[in-house]
C-alpha cells in the first residue's frame, strides 16, 4: 500500500475522531435530560445509519458476502458498535467529562495489545514510546483544562464502569476485526453492521421510544440528535473502515486522543478556556507520538508507514 493510502488513512482517522470529539459534548447534553431513552438513542442510529449505507449500496455494483462471513460480521456489529456505542450513551450521563477523557484515553493502550494477540500486530519498542509520548500528553492536556459546566460533580463506578467496556469494546473491534474489514467494501461491511444492530436493540428499545415524548424535546436536542444520527454515525463509520484498510489498528485508536482537543478548542473558541504553551506542549506530544508510530517498523521490516 503506497504513501497516498497512508494519507488518506491518517485523515479519515482523524476525521471520524475530530467528530467523535464534538460528539461527547453532544451526547452529554442530550443523555442528560433524560428525555429519549439511551437504547432508543442507538436504535435510531442504526436505523437512519443503516438505512443510508443501504441507500448508498443500491447504487453501487453488488458485492457478494462469504456465508460464514455473515457470523463474524454480526460479532463485529455487537462488539464494535452495539456494545460500545449503548455503553457510552448508558454510562456518559454519570461521569465527568475529565473522567471520561482520561479513561477512553487509554483505548491506543488497549488496542496495541489485542491488535498483537490477534493479528500479530508487533509492539516494537519505537510504538510502545509513541504511544508513552502521546498517552503523557494527553493526561497533561486533561488534568489541566477546565471541567465543563452542567456535568455530574462525581463520577459514579456504574459510570466509570460503561466507559471502560465501551473503550475495551472498540480497541478490540479494530484490533480483531482489521482482516474482515480489509475483504470487503466500507458501505457492504457497515449496511450490515447496523442492520445486525438495528435488529438486535429494536424489540428492547420500541417501547421506550413509542413512550418518549417527541413535542416535549427541546428543538436544540434534535439537532443534537440529527448530530448524532448523521455526522457522528454515518460519516464516522464511514471513516473509521477506510482508516482501517490502510494504517494499523493502532495508530487509528491513536486518533482518539484528538477528542479532548477538540473540547479544549471548543473550551477556548467560547471563553471557558485559555491557550497557553503547556497546551500547545501537551498538544504536540499527541501528536508526536502519532508520527513515532507510524513510522515504527514491525519485525517483519517491511511495514512503515505505508501499510
Amino acid at each position: 500500500m503506497g504513501r497516498k493510502d497512508s494519507i488518506i488513512g491518517h485523515a479519515a482517522a482523524l476525521v471520524a475522531y475530530a467528530i467523535f470529539g464534538f460528539n461527547i459534548i453532544v451526547c452529554k447534553d442530550l443523555t442528560s435530560g433524560h428525555l429519549i431513552p439511551p437504547l432508543g438513542i442507538f436504535t435510531l442510529r442504526s436505523l437512519v445509519a443503516g438505512g443510508l449505507f443501504w441507500l448508498v449500496s443500491a447504487f453501487l455494483p453488488k458485492e457478494k458476502i462469504d456465508r460464514k462471513d455473515y457470523i463474524r460480521i454480526f460479532a463485529a456489529s455487537m462488539l464494535g458498535f452495539f456494545t460500545c456505542q449503548v455503553t457510552f450513551l448508558v454510562g456518559i450521563p454519570y461521569i465527568t467529562p475529565m473522567d471520561c477523557s482520561i479513561l477512553t484515553a487509554m483505548s491506543p493502550i488497549y488496542t496495541m495489545i489485542v491488535a498483537a494477540l490477534v493479528i500479530k500486530e508487533p509492539i516494537t519498542m519505537k510504538k510502545a514510546g509513541g504511544v508513552a509520548v502521546s498517552f503523557i500528553g494527553i493526561i497533561y492536556l486533561i488534568v489541566s483544562r477546565v471541567s465543563a459546566p452542567g456535568g455530574v460533580a462525581e463520577s459514579t463506578p456504574f459510570g466509570i464502569f460503561m466507559i471502560v467496556l465501551n473503550s475495551l469494546s472498540f480497541s478490540m473491534y479494530l484490533g480483531i476485526f482489521k482482516p474482515l474489514i480489509a475483504r470487503y467494501s466500507v458501505v457492504t461491511f457497515m449496511k450490515w453492521i447496523f442492520l445486525f444492530s438495528a435488529c438486535v436493540s429494536t424489540p428492547f428499545s420500541i417501547k421506550g421510544l413509542i413512550a418518549t415524548d417527541w413535542a416535549a424535546i427541546p428543538s436544540v436536542q434534535y439537532a443534537e440528535l440529527a448530530y448524532l444520527v448523521i455526522c457522528a454515525t454515518f460519516i464516522t463509520y464511514f471513516l473509521i473502515p477506510v482508516s482501517q484498510k490502510r494504517i494499523r489498528p493502532t495508530l487509528v485508536s491513536m486518533y482518539s486522543y484528538v477528542q479532548p482537543i477538540i473540547a479544549i478548542v471548543i473550551s477556548i473558541a467560547i471563553g471557558m478556556d485559555e491557550l497557553t504553551w503547556q497546551k500547545v506542549l501537551a498538544a504536540g506530544m499527541v501528536f508526536g507520538g502519532v508520527i513515532i508510530v507510524s513510522y515504527s517498523r514491525s519485525a517483519h521490516g517491511n511495514e512503515g508507514i505505508s501499510k
